[in-house]
Order: C-alpha cells, then sequence, then structure tokens
C-alpha cells in the first residue's frame, strides 16, 4: 500500500488552466499552500501583487511541499491592473457585496465557462484579495464574474470575510 502524498515514479501533466492572482499576500506560507493547492489541481499560473514580506520567500518555498515547479515561476506585480491586463476572463473572488452589477456564479459554473474560455483561445484567472479584507471595490471591478465559494459564515476566511493576522 502507498502512503499519501506526491508519487514521484509518475508523470504529472499541467493543464491549460486559469491563472491563480493573490493580491498583497500577507504570509509566505499562504502564498506556498497557494502553490501547492494548485499543484494538486496541475495549475501552473501564479501571480502575486506587491506580497508583504517580498519575494522570493524561504517560507513560501518550505510551505510549498514539493511545488516549487510552480514558485520558480510565480510573476510579481506592482498593481492588480497589470497582473490582470492580459486576461480576457477574470474571476474575483469574494463574499461580501461590492454593489456591483456583476454575475455571480457557484464554482462549478465558473469552472465550466473558464474550461470552454480558454479552449476557445481565451485567457482567463481567478482573482484573490487580501487575508486581512478581500478585494476593494476597484479591484472587482476589473472583473467579469464573481465567483463565490459556499463556505462556513462564521469562518470565511477563504472568501477575505474574516479579519485574519
Amino acid at each position: 500500500m502507498t502512503g499519501a502524498g506526491t508519487d514521484k515514479s509518475k508523470t504529472g501533466f499541467e493543464l491549460a488552466g486559469p491563472v491563480v492572482v493573490l493580491v498583497e499576500p500577507q504570509l509566505g506560507e499562504n502564498i506556498g499552500m497557494a502553490a501547492r493547492a494548485m499543484g494538486n489541481f496541475a495549475l501552473t499560473q501564479l501571480r502575486i501583487v506587491n506580497p508583504r514580506d517580498g519575494w522570493p520567500n524561504v517560507s513560501a518555498q518550505r510551505a510549498a511541499a514539493g511545488a516549487d515547479h510552480i514558485l520558480d515561476h510565480v510573476a510579481l506585480f506592482d498593481t492588480v491592473e497589470q497582473a490582470v491586463a492580459d486576461l480576457d476572463l477574470l474571476f474575483a473572488t469574494t463574499a461580501r457585496a461590492h454593489d456591483q452589477a456583476k454575475p455571480v456564479v457557484p464554482p462549478p459554473a465558473a469552472a465550466r465557462e473558464i474550461v470552454d474560455h480558454i479552449a476557445g483561445g481565451g485567457k482567463a484567472g481567478i482573482l484573490f484579495g487580501r487575508e486581512r479584507y478581500g478585494l476593494q471595490n476597484d479591484e472587482v471591478a476589473l472583473a467579469n464574474r464573481i465567483v463565490t465559494f459556499p463556505v462556513n459564515p462564521g469562518f470565511a476566511s477563504l472568501t477575505s470575510r474574516r479579519p485574519c493576522c
């Protein structure tokens, strides 16, 4: 019986999936865990806007648990606008109302739309906000859609509702 984890004897694959954009992440560990989660789903394109603790970050590398192939190709940006400029389909993740007339879709619908968009030659991304307060209104305004994840309303840190750190 084999244990859990990465099987180095097997060939991995990469998907032509969405770009993941992290806005002003506070902790290197959060970047590393995002890369680790991306690796589980064969996503490889990670963009970071103004990481608080700088880049490269040894804490991110430790937390990535083998997702170095993602961290080695991180693209850094000064602004969200720069990070998403080449994307023609962008989903903003948020649990808060931003008083914007944007379609709100659940994850399965967003995934289907991303797959179809990329298959048609488009470039898609998913925008994640800050740990403390999520995305600002002007950042959500850059997105075509809002994707919401069904999380525990009392602990919604994935969707940036709960203050962190």
